[in-house]
């Protein structure tokens, strides 16, 4: 090969330099989480009362 011969890009080294010659642009860490509740909320947590049963078994 002449050094003449290593200055003309071919056809594939002008693709590949069209499709990943820059890098693409940057994302902002922002814009890559997403955040929404891993589960619905039960109403019935916390619903359990020690007092009510007692009254109820006990009395």
């Amino acid at each position: 090969m002449t050094e003449e011969d290593r200055r003309v890009p071919d056809v594939a080294e002008t693709g590949r330099r069209a499709r990943f010659g820059t890098l693409p642009e940057r994302i902002r860490l922002e814009d890559t989480i997403e955040e929404r509740q891993a589960s619905v909320p039960d109403p019935a947590k916390g619903a359990y009362d020690p007092d009510e049963w007692l009254v109820r078994n006990c009395l």
